[in-house]
């Protein structure tokens, strides 16, 4: 099983902008390649690119439609408030995203 950890709204470090358009096509390109992750989790600021108004909800939708689980950590969303605006993913918490990624063949940090 493939695990895919996203704690931010960037890819990589650096150019904060250049970050989140990598992150964007990241996440499009995803949705065309194989294999795909078969769970996605998104902690810290990473949970605001599945809350509504986010520029990758489609590809977050397209990916869930493929048989993607995505994990939102609930404690994240509440520190951001944004609990109440959740468009893509499961509300979770850290006992099953610990489990999950234990239970990973692998895991790849974003």
């Amino acid at each position: 099983m493939i695990v895919l950890a996203i704690s931010s709204e960037q890819m990589g470090r650096g150019d904060d902008r250049l970050g989140e358009v990598l992150m964007r096509s990241h996440l499009h390109t995803l949705t065309e390649v194989e294999p795909r992750p078969h769970i996605i989790i998104f902690f810290n600021s990473g949970v605001k690119l599945a809350v509504e108004g986010s520029a990758v909800l489609d590809d977050l939708r397209t990916l869930e439609d493929q048989g993607v689980r995505i994990l939102l950590c609930g404690t994240c969303l509440g520190h951001f408030g944004l609990k109440d605006k959740v468009a893509a993913g499961k509300i979770s918490n850290m006992y099953e995203i610990s489990e999950t990624m234990l239970k990973a063949s692998r895991v790849v940090n974003l």
